[in-house]
């Protein structure tokens, strides 16, 4: 069983030949080990597409560049989306669309041009080749550009925001379809390109509940989602679809299964009880996830990284589970990173003996 293969049995809860696994998403995840080829020398799974970033940010990235080396900020692609949309998280509290009152006022502002060809030139040619190395491939959209919620917090400000979606529905529900055209469009390029797994991420959950109401995510985002879904499987119709939220959002579980996601991510152990949901939910959907709290990442011994994926493993597998950080790994040991690839690689093989 190849990888690809084995990630495609794992995420439709079926039974691979061992666990896959994953590390995090962004480049610096993997920097530390200064390997030309990291994921290929871990023997990770799972390969991840992205867009190119946008043309004209030579400037910014000329700042990004110049910053410290121990200073940490995350995504330079995500940041660069941050650079294009008009969004300074330290310098407007409201976002770039917070004084806007009315839906007339909104239907004049022009959102970002996300469509020029540029963006994605080469995707369909780089996935084909990470395919015929027998990889699965993860296809994300540009994280402003592929989110909903979260963009609308960012660009009309967090208290806005809930305001206009009990007293501006209207508003919201004209600016939601604006966002989710350009969700749409990047969708269907991913599901064009031939990638295994959809990534969807909308972060509506605090570490203890959601931020909004289960109904007002199923007034406001769940047909939305629905409909990006629906029409990337008539473009790819194995397309798995991945819903990655933070935080703790079991209650909106059941809904993700009902349009069509298979496997959800990041499943913090401190956040959401993957034991619970394994027992519910596991022949119906699978997690993506669900090893370590930040702290334990960053404090935490090899040993209590081995112990944690041991223990995920015994609890959550074999069936439907994908390791990976439940965390971003940045400011992260790099000893704890091998530990968990060790253990993975150990306790994994479902043929091995030793796999519980």
């Amino acid at each position: 069983m190849n990888f690809r293969e084995r990630v495609k049995m794992a995420l439709t809860c079926q039974k691979p030949d061992r666990i896959p696994k994953a590390l995090g998403f962004f480049p610096q995840d993997l920097d530390m080990f200064e390997l030309s080829d990291p994921e290929g020398h871990f023997a990770l799974d799972v390969r991840f597409a992205e867009f190119k970033s946008p043309a004209g940010q030579s400037k910014f990235l000329q700042y990004l560049d110049r910053l410290p080396t121990d200073v940490h900020i995350g995504s330079t692609a995500q940041l660069q989306t941050y650079f294009e949309w008009n969004y300074h998280p330290e310098a407007d509290a409201e976002g770039p669309l917070g004084s806007i009152r009315s839906l007339a006022e909104l239907s004049e502002y022009v959102l970002p041009d996300l469509t020029h060809p540029g963006r994605y030139q080469g995707l369909k040619k780089q996935v084909s080749q990470w395919h015929a190395q027998g990889l699965a491939v993860a296809g994300s959209p540009p994280h402003l550009g592929g989110v909903l919620f979260e963009i609308a917090v960012r660009l009309r400000g967090f208290e806005r925001i809930l305001l206009d979606m009990v007293l501006q529905k209207e508003l919201v529900h004209f600016f939601l379809d604006q966002l989710t055209s350009i969700l749409l469009h990047n969708a269907l390029i991913l599901a064009r390109s031939g990638v295994d797994v959809l990534i969807l991420d909308d972060d509506v959950a605090s570490p203890t509940q959601l931020m909004i109401s289960p109904s007002m995510w199923r007034e406001f985002f769940k047909s939305r989602m629905a409909k990006v879904i629906r029409l990337a499987r008539e473009e790819s119709p194995e397309l798995l679809v991945f819903y990655h939220c933070d935080g703790n959002f079991t209650e909106l579980i059941p809904d993700l299964i009902e349009i069509g996601v298979n496997v959800i991510n990041p499943v913090q152990p401190d956040c959401m009880n993957a034991q619970i949901i394994k027992k519910e939910f596991g022949d119906r959907i699978a997690m993506w996830g669900t090893v370590g709290t930040a702290s334990l990442w960053t404090d935490g011994t090899p040993d209590q990284i081995r112990e944690e994926v041991h223990t995920r493993i015994k609890t959550l597998g074999p069936e439907g589970l994908l390791l990976a950080p439940a965390y971003d790994l940045d400011y992260v040991p790099a000893e704890n990173i091998i530990a968990f690839i060790e253990a993975v690689d150990k306790w994994g093989g479902i043929t091995s003996p030793n796999w519980k």
